[in-house]
């Protein structure tokens, strides 16, 4: 069994996004299908907050580690050693104490010289694509991140053929170093009452809604949905949209309260429903009841939004990116996410046509997630293995430096 050592990104912005509960399921999921070939080894400061490991604790064949390094204060003590001399030596130290193999290296750097396997996870490159949302040393404190990643020649894990294209193209001397591991969701487990619909009612939600369930960053693009509403009030229609998520953007920060003053200026208190944050299971509860979920981010690596309604057989309006045709397929109906014309038909003809048949689909969705969750962990464990072979491939002399030494 070979041991991936993980990290969590710090900060509370992290916590209960996309990305963490990525890795939540990602544990779940090597717990479940690749017990045998990898195991998680989550390593965590000591001052790190207990309601943020938990969930990781909770998982059978996860072993979490406590250890001082990682502490929030020494974070920037070793990403300068890591820059200045080629390693992280405090993380090394750990991960050779706790019998590490591999190491799963996300939104952080050990060093050009770290002597392990790594695997470098970028989920995506919104900061090409949209650069007017990040400031000079946002973009480019991301963009050299990835560049010493790839030019210290990690293998690279990317979450889309997309995503991989991009990588590919803004970057090289990736080329054939890279692995796409599509993620998967596990479904509820509805036996147990996980995902109940009539957990909405706890939300006060009306019988017939839409679900966004998206943090409130800049471009995951809430604004074009308010202008959907108003658009759909003045054809008559009082459509209602339960969004939650994370109400804080760290590079915009005023930018919730500038749409809760948009919200309020068009008079659509009852129609934008803002949730906070939820626990994961009332996620599923809301997909469930809801008419569809909408995304209509402006860039996505693989979203988990998208994966979880999928998961459901929920149906899904998203916008029309390429990665979400292909996570999505034909199971959605896509929109240009600056035209809120677009969305809005969508809208109207989902409220204008209930859908009799979504029990059926929801069954036949969830047997289906149960392949793809089995194919991610497969996919995931052959990219371990594809870094480790990568990393004794680097390390192995030359023929000539063989002779050499002989």
């Amino acid at each position: 069994m070979t041991r991936v050592a993980f990290t969590l990104i710090s900060g509370a912005n992290w916590m209960g996004t996309g990305g963490y509960n990525y890795l939540v399921n990602l544990a779940q999921v090597l717990s479940a299908h690749a017990p045998d070939r990898v195991q998680m080894v989550l390593f965590v400061g000591t001052d790190a907050v207990t309601a943020n490991v938990e969930p990781f604790g909770a998982i059978a064949k996860v072993q979490v580690v406590r250890v001082s390094a990682f502490d929030d204060a020494r974070r920037n003590q070793r990403l300068r050693q890591a820059l200045l001399t080629g390693c992280d030596w405090a993380a090394a130290a750990a991960f050779r104490e706790h019998r590490i193999d591999v190491l799963f290296e996300c939104a952080q750097f050990y060093g050009w010289r770290f002597p392990f396997p790594r695997i470098a996870w970028i989920t995506d490159f919104q900061h090409r694509h949209l650069p007017e949302l990040f400031g000079f040393g946002a973009y480019w404190k991301r963009d050299l991140g990835f560049r010493a990643q790839i030019l210290s020649r990690r293998h690279v894990m990317l979450s889309s053929e997309d995503s991989r294209s991009d990588c590919e193209t803004f970057f090289p001397q990736s080329r054939g170093r890279t692995s796409v591991v599509r993620s998967a969701m596990l479904p509820p487990n509805l036996s147990e009452g996980d995902g109940d619909p009539a957990m909405a009612s706890v939300y006060q939600l009306p019988d017939r809604y839409f679900y966004l369930p998206n943090q409130f960053w800049k471009h995951k693009n809430h604004r074009t949905v308010i202008e959907v509403l108003r658009i759909l009030r003045q054809k008559g229609y009082n459509t209602v949209v339960a969004a939650s998520g994370r109400a804080e953007d760290y590079r915009h920060p005023g930018h919730f309260a500038a749409l809760q003053s948009l919200v309020h200026q068009y008079g659509l208190t009852h129609n934008f429903r803002f949730l906070g944050i939820v626990p994961r299971r009332h996620v599923f509860a809301l997909m469930r009841a809801c008419t569809a979920i909408i995304n209509p981010s402006l860039s996505e690596g693989w979203s988990t939004t998208v994966e979880e309604a999928k998961s459901l057989g929920v149906p899904m309006l998203l916008s029309d990116l390429r990665v979400h045709r292909e996570q999505a397929g034909d199971c959605a109906d896509y929109f240009d996410p600056e035209v809120a014309g677009q969305l809005a038909s969508l809208m109207a003809r989902h409220e204008d046509s209930p859908d009799p048949s979504r029990r059926d689909r929801e069954r036949e969705a969830i047997a289906a997630s149960q392949n793809r969750v089995k194919q991610f962990a497969v996919d995931f464990s052959e990219t371990v293995e594809r870094a480790t072979a990568l990393f004794l491939h680097q390390r192995a002399p030359s023929h000539s430096e063989s002779f050499r030494l002989g």
